[in-house]
């Protein structure tokens, strides 16, 4: 068959390596894509968030699939339009899509499914939200209500910390119109973890656990990221803890959409804080997460084609993934300045000797200008490799990373280190 990914970061390069590697597919495209997808893909300069290009893009090529990776394009339609056009389309549609798209939205569905989740107030009034501050008292948090790529959440330590994350979200327009209305949710004490689902109709599928680092710093410190590196499995997400996601989360959440008419076909992704009251949820996402999807999809062996077009035609009902008993762990490679501002157009070398160590490099905010490879974004390499445990694929990405010659790069050296923490507490 002939899959279309939309996107050009390290989810969807990891999706065309994936793709590329499916004995059901034959073609794969991906618009825009970047340097490292054009490795195992066709790539058509069509940007994410061009929509009506999209859809011309997809009619011209009739793909059998098409798998939706950011989540700005899903928000605003591109399913609706390509189904219209009579596309099979990996990816919910837009009312299914406000899930991540408006977290007011999605705290509202969680109250009214009884999902357990942290409780909030939302705000368009700088004065009523800092007032609310001051009566609640920190630790507390501070989300942009809109798409923010994954930035626009503050854990505040301080009342000063909180207050500035209000008025930069609501008068100083940080996020646009992402951050026209604040949620300010209780802090909740625990363990993060990542709980990701292919959902078709009723049908929900897990896949396996993992645990995103979305602190900028080592020991999960500093400034929220788009998500700094990941791993598969998560010890933290026991069975006991996997089985209360899926009935208590994921089926709650599918159930009180479908009472609305709203069909959910694609990724739900469900962010988790593993509390000692059980899981509770931060936020739900709608396609697979980046980073987590790059070590996800070294570990699923299973024929990614066939699961994501049995997704699309609602066949999923039956199927079964199967997944590599080894841990993968990804290290992002950020631009220094990063989640702010950092200069592009460096250039980065290293990239064969890293990858002859094992590694996978999976590419995000690159470009290629007269054959030098340069950075182009915030997060720019994913780094990713297999293990017999989470602490030997560490070492094999931080030995491959030894190569890496990119000055302008960042990287924490920590990634993976709770789970490493448990392995050799338990040796």
């Amino acid at each position: 068959m002939k899959v279309l990914v939309v996107g050009g970061g390290g989810r969807e390069h990891a999706l065309c390596w994936k793709f590329h590697h499916s004995p059901s597919v034959s073609t794969v495209v991906c618009a825009p894509g970047n340097p490292g997808i054009a490795r195992v893909a066709r790539c058509e300069p069509v940007g994410a968030e061009d929509i009506d290009g999209l859809v011309s893009l997809a009619v011209r090529e009739q793909p059998d699939l098409v798998v939706v990776g950011p989540e700005a394009p899903l928000v605003a339609g591109l399913t609706d339009l390509l189904q219209r056009k009579g596309l099979k389309v990996f990816g919910p549609n837009s009312e299914a899509a406000r899930l991540e798209g408006s977290k007011s939205f999605a705290k509202q569905l969680m109250s009214e499914a009884g999902v357990p989740t942290a409780s909030y107030e939302r705000f368009t009034s700088v004065d009523e939200a800092l007032n609310l501050i001051r009566r609640w008292g920190v630790p507390i948090v501070v989300k942009a209500s809109g798409l923010a790529a994954g930035k626009g959440v503050v854990v505040a330590r301080s009342v000063e910390e909180a207050e500035a994350a209000v008025r930069d979200m609501l008068a100083g327009n940080r996020f646009g119109s992402a951050g026209h209305e604040v949620i300010i949710e209780r802090y909740l004490e625990g363990e993060e973890a990542s709980c990701l689902f292919l959902v078709s109709g009723q049908t929900i599928l897990p896949l396996a656990s993992s645990q995103d680092h979305k602190a900028l710093l080592n020991g999960d410190k500093g400034p929220n990221t788009g998500g700094m590196g990941a791993y598969s499995p998560a010890p933290c997400v026991t069975p006991e803890v996997g089985e209360a996601v899926l009935e208590k989360v994921a089926r709650p959440i599918i159930e009180a959409l479908a009472r609305y008419g709203i069909e959910f076909i694609g990724t739900l992704y469900a962010g988790i804080m593993i509390t000692e009251h059980g899981p509770q949820v931060l936020e739900f996402n709608v396609r697979f997460g980046d980073p987590e999807c790059q070590p996800l999809m070294l570990r699923l062996r299973s024929d990614l084609g066939e699961v994501l077009l049995a997704a699309a035609e609602k066949r999923l009902d039956g199927v079964e993934l199967e997944w590599d008993d080894r841990a993968a762990l990804c290290v992002v490679v950020a631009s220094q300045g990063y989640p702010g501002v950092f200069e592009k157009g460096q250039e980065i070398r290293g990239l064969d000797a890293m990858e002859q160590e094992g590694v996978i490099v999976f590419h995000a905010g690159t470009a290629e200008r007269d054959g030098h490879l340069l950075n182009a974004g915030g997060r720019v390499l994913g780094v990713t490799a297999l293990g017999d445990t989470v602490r030997e694929a560490q070492q094999t990405v931080y030995r491959a990373l030894g190569h890496l010659d990119w000055p302008g790069g960042y990287y924490r050296t920590d990634i993976g280190w709770r789970a490493i923490a448990r392995e050799e507490g338990s040796a």
